[in-house]
C-alpha cells in the first residue's frame, strides 16, 4: 500500500450541547494532510462527529490519499468480556452489540455487573487489557463515569465506529483487529499517554491530538509500520505501546570471574557465557508470512489438522477397496467428478468409481484411489488390475499434523519450510522475539574508515567493522553502524552511549587488551564493569566482556584475523541466547589432515583451512593475524586441542565449516 498521507486524531466524549457553540467536552479532531496542519474541529455532539468523519472520509477517499484515523475509545475490552455479552470473542460482535443498543439507550447501555464509578462486581474479567499494563491503567479500565471515563468512551463511541465500518466495508480496516493495508485504517490512541505531555508551543483543547497527528505524519515510514506490527486479535492495541515489556537487564557483575581465575580455557569461557546470557529481545506478534529470518518465542500450535481432510494424492479414479477382488476389475463410473477445493457433492455407490484429481477430498464411499496411468477408460467404466492395496495413492486427514498439535517450538530461527507448514496449519499470526540490534564500533587512531580516502604510509583501512557489520545482517541481526573512533577516551565513551541507547549489544575492536593506547578496556573498567577473560586460544587470547548502559560490550582483539575467529567462537553463541534463539554450537567434523604441525600444550589454536580435492583438511600457509587474505582462501576453520598434539598428515583433525557458523 501507499503511504499515508492524512492523520486524523480524535478525542472522544460522551457529552454534546444545546448552547451556541460546542462544549469544551465536545469532540475535538485534528488533522495533518500531507504533513501540514489544519484548524482543530470542534464537533457538537457524537451525531456531529459520525457526519464530519464520513466526509472526511469521502473526501480524502476521492483525493487518492490515505487516511489514518485515532481514537481515544478502547477498541476491545480485558479476556472474556466481549463473550460474556455476546457469546463471541470477537471484538466486531462487541461492536455490533453496542451499535444495535444505541438507539435504546443514547447514552449508553447499562450493563449488568458495571457499576458507574467502582469496579466492584468485575472479579470475573481481568482488570485491565494486555496493552494497557504498560501504561497503568489497570484501576482506569473499567470506569464508566464522566466525559472521560474509558468505558464510557467505548459504549458512546463504538457504535459510531461500527456503523462508519459497515458503510465504508472494503475501503476501510481497523488495527489491530485487521491488517492495516487498506486506503482508510482505524487505530486506538492515547496522546498524552503515549507520547506525553505536547510541546507548550502549542495551545487549546486541540494539543494532546494535533501533537500526535503531527507525530504520525512526520514518523518514518519504517518506524510506523513497526508501531503497527502488533496483531491483537481480541483485546485490542494502543498504538505506541511496545508490544511487550523487555526482559529485567543483565546484571552489572555477571561477566566477573571468580578471584584467582587467570587464563580461561575456550570450553570454560564458552560454559560460563552460556550460563549468564539470556534473552534482552521483547516479544511482539507478527503475520507467518513475513516471520522470515525471526526467532518465535512461544511455541506454536496447529489450528487446523495437515492435510485437513482425507485426499487424494494422484489423478486417477477412486473405489472402495472393499468392492473389488483378484484380477481384472471393471467398475462403473459414477457420473461427476472430486477436484481440490471442488468437492463432489453426494456418496460414491459401493462397487463404483469417480473420477478424482490430486489433492481432491475423498468423496463418502471412497478410500483407495487408482492411478489414472494404471487404467483403461471407455468413459462409462474403467478397468484395472486387482486387487491393489486399501487406502492407496490417498493421503489421511491429519497424517502431516493434528489440529492441537505443537508445530514449532520457541527458539526456532524460522526458515521459508517453517512458514509453509505454519500457513498449512492455519496459524496466521506468531510471536517472535524483537530483532536483536547489535553495534559495531572500531577504534584506533591508526584507522581510516573510509578506503576510498588516500592513505598514508602510517594509516591503515578499517577493516574490521565492514567485516563485524557484515557477520551480524549474515545471522539475522540489525547492524547499528557506530563508526570508529580514535584512541580518545571521551570520544570512545560517547559513541558507546550512542550503542547503547541504539543496540542491544555492542560488539568493539581494538583496545581490548591492556596497553597503554588500549581506552577501550581502561574506559570498561573504570565505567562499565568490566571483566577482561583472558582466553587460552589462538589467534585471540584477550576478551574484554562489559555492560554499558545495560548493553552488553564485547571487546574483540584489533588484529582482523583474531576479531574474526573470535566473533565466530565468542561473539554468535552469545548473540544468539541474547536474541532468545537460544545457544548454539558449531557444527564440525574430523577429516584427515593434509599437513603437519607440533602443537605446544596450553592454548586451543584455530587454523584458517579448507578441504581439498580429497576431503582433507588443509592450512593457509601463515598463522599471522593480520593476513585477511588466509580467512578469504579458506571455507572453515581447523581446530587444534588445548593440550599438545603432533599433526601429521592422514591424522584426524576437527573442521568447522563456516557454514556451521551460519556463513
Amino acid at each position: 500500500m501507499t503511504r499515508f498521507r492524512t492523520f486524523a486524531i480524535m478525542g472522544w466524549s460522551g457529552d454534546g450541547g444545546t448552547g451556541p457553540a460546542p462544549p469544551e467536552t465536545a469532540p475535538i479532531a485534528s488533522v495533518v494532510r500531507d504533513g501540514h496542519s489544519t484548524a482543530p474541529e470542534y464537533l457538537r455532539d457524537r451525531r456531529a462527529a459520525e457526519d464530519w468523519l464520513a466526509t472526511l472520509i469521502e473526501a480524502e477517499s476521492a483525493a487518492g490519499r490515505r487516511l489514518m484515523l485515532g481514537f481515544d475509545i478502547p477498541f476491545g475490552t480485558p479476556k472474556g468480556f466481549a463473550r460474556a455479552l455476546t457469546g463471541a470473542d470477537d471484538p466486531f460482535a462487541l461492536w455490533d452489540w453496542l451499535r444495535a443498543r444505541a438507539e435504546a439507550a443514547p447514552d449508553g447501555p447499562d450493563i449488568s455487573g458495571l457499576p458507574r464509578d467502582k469496579t466492584d462486581g468485575l472479579t470475573p474479567f481481568p482488570a485491565c487489557r494486555q496493552t494497557e499494563k504498560p501504561l497503568g491503567l489497570a484501576t482506569d479500565c473499567w470506569r464508566t463515569e464522566g466525559a472521560d471515563a474509558p468505558l464510557g468512551r467505548m459504549m458512546t463511541g463504538l457504535p459510531v465506529l461500527a456503523r462508519l465500518r459497515h458503510r465504508f466495508r472494503g475501503r476501510l480496516a481497523v488495527w489491530p483487529f485487521e491488517p492495516p493495508d487498506k486506503p482508510v485504517v482505524f487505530v486506538e490512541t492515547r496522546p498524552s499517554l503515549t507520547l506525553g505531555p505536547p510541546p507548550q508551543a502549542m495551545t487549546g483543547a486541540a494539543r494532546p491530538t494535533e501533537h500526535m497527528a503531527l507525530k504520525l505524519a512526520h514518523m518514518p515510514p519504517e518506524d510506523l509500520a513497526q508501531l503497527l506490527n502488533v496483531r491483537a486479535p481480541e483485546e485490542g492495541w494502543i498504538l505506541g505501546v511496545a508490544p511487550d515489556l523487555a526482559p529485567p537487564p543483565l546484571r552489572d557483575d555477571c561477566f566477573a570471574m571468580p578471584r584467582g581465575v587467570d587464563w580461561i580455557p575456550v570450553d570454560t569461557a564458552l560454559e560460563r557465557l552460556q550460563a549468564i546470557l539470556r534473552p534482552v529481545t521483547g516479544v511482539e506478534t507478527v503475520q507467518s508470512g513475513a516471520a522470515d529470518g525471526r526467532i518465535i518465542a512461544r511455541d506454536c500450535i496447529a489450528a487446523r489438522a495437515h492435510p485437513p481432510a482425507a485426499n487424494a494424492a494422484v489423478d486417477g479414479y477412486g473405489f472402495a477397496h472393499a468392492a473389488i477382488g483378484d484380477g481384472v476389475q471393471t467398475l462403473q463410473l459414477a457420473p461427476g467428478r472430486a477436484a481440490a477445493g471442488r468437492p463432489f457433492a453426494g456418496a460414491v455407490p459401493h462397487g463404483a468409481a469417480i473420477r478424482i484429481l490430486t489433492g481432491a477430498a475423498l468423496p463418502e464411499g471412497v478410500d483407495t484411489v487408482v492411478l489414472e496411468e494404471d487404467t483403461t477408460t471407455d468413459g462409462a467404466r474403467i478397468a484395472f488390475a486387482g486387487p491393489g492395496r486399501a487406502f492407496a495413492n490417498t493421503r489421511a486427514a491429519g497424517e502431516d499434523v493434528q489440529a492441537g498439535d505443537p508445530v514449532l517450538c520457541a527458539g526456532r530461527l524460522l526458515r521459508p519450510p517453517d512458514i509453509a507448514l505454519l500457513a498449512a496449519c492455519g496459524i496466521g499470526e506468531v510471536a517472535v522475539h524483537r530483532r536483536l540490534r547489535v553495534g559495531v564500533l572500531s577504534t584506533g587512531d591508526e584507522l581510516l574508515a573510509d578506503p576510498s580516502v588516500p592513505a598514508g604510509p602510517y594509516d591503515v583501512y578499517d577493516a574490521n567493522r565492514p567485516m563485524l557489520l557484515s557477520l551480524v545482517r549474515r545471522w539475522g541481526y540489525e547492524a547499528v553502524d557506530l563508526g570508529h573512533a580514535p584512541d580518545d577516551t571521551a570520544e570512545i565513551a560517547a559513541r558507546l552511549d550512542r550503542g547503547a541507547a541504539r543496540a542491544d549489544a555492542i560488539l568493539v575492536s581494538g583496545g581490548a587488551s591492556a596497553g597503554d593506547e588500549d581506552h577501550v578496556s581502561r574506559l570498561l573498567r573504570d565505567r562499565g564493569a568490566l571483566s577482561s577473560w583472558r582466553v587460552a586460544m589462538k589467534p585471540g587470547r584477550p576478551l574484554a566482556l562489559a555492560l554499558w548502559g545495560g548493553a552488553p560490550v564485547f571487546g574483540l582483539p584489533g588484529n582482523p584475523v583474531a576479531a574474526f575467529v573470535c566473533a565466530l567462537i565468542f561473539a554468535r553463541p552469545a548473540l544468539s541466547a541474547l536474541s532468545g534463539a537460544g545457544w548454539v554450537r558449531p557444527f564440525g567434523f574430523e577429516a584427515p589432515a593434509a599437513f603437519g604441525k607440533s602443537k605446544k600444550p596450553g592454548r586451543r589454536e584455530y587454523l584458517r583451512a579448507r578441504l581439498d580435492a580429497a576431503g582433507r583438511v588443509e592450512v593457509f600457509r601463515s598463522e599471522g593475524s593480520g593476513r585477511i587474505s588466509g580467512l578469504v582462501w579458506a571455507t572453515g576453520l581447523a581446530e587444534l586441542p588445548d593440550g599438545a598434539v603432533e599433526v601429521t598428515p592422514g591424522a584426524p583433525v576437527r573442521f568447522l565449516p563456516y557454514a556451521g557458523f551460519g556463513l
